[in-house]
């Protein structure tokens, strides 16, 4: 399979993923979020009282906050580990240096990881920040991002 094909099916399945389950990852951002506080200070109660929190404070959309970051951080990551892991795993046959067994998936498993989690932490930082943002806070991803750079440094991308 070219690349190409490679690239494009490493992004299709990363927005379709994210077309289906982004009120579940908002509310999962959100509820994460408000559990680090203490009891009094919650937020939600529990999962369903955080959906119906958003819904009723910030309208359905509020459930599908952060959508395009979100599908550019899965068709990174997917594009990332899925590419990545066939062309070193290709690479590996291919110069003979390893057969294709377990260690052989293992290093090419591991190489597809560092490099997914190398390209898509910056874009996962944006989205996460974005999505824990008051309403109003940033007016889309993109000021989200330069209002991070500006407090952060490139070195925020990379927060955690």
């Amino acid at each position: 399979t070219g690349m190409a094909t490679r690239l494009l099916a490493g992004c299709t399945t990363g927005a379709v993923a994210v077309a289906c389950a982004q009120p579940t990852d908002v509310v999962k951002v959100r509820f994460q979020a408000s559990g680090a506080q203490w009891d009094s200070a919650r937020r939600y109660s529990g999962t369903v009282d955080a959906y119906r929190t958003i819904a009723r404070e910030e309208g359905v959309r509020g459930l599908w906050r952060g959508t395009l970051p979100n599908i550019a951080r899965n068709a990174i990551i997917n594009c990332g580990e899925l590419v990545t892991y066939d062309l070193l795993k290709d690479a590996l046959l291919r110069a003979q240096l390893m057969t294709d067994n377990v260690p052989c998936h293992f290093v090419a498993a591991f190489g597809a990881g560092f490099c997914a989690t190398v390209v898509a932490s910056p874009v996962d930082v944006v989205k996460t920040r974005y999505m824990n943002a008051s309403p109003g806070q940033y007016r889309n991803a993109l000021s989200c991002l330069l209002a991070l750079l500006m407090q952060d440094g490139p070195a925020g991308l990379y927060k955690g």
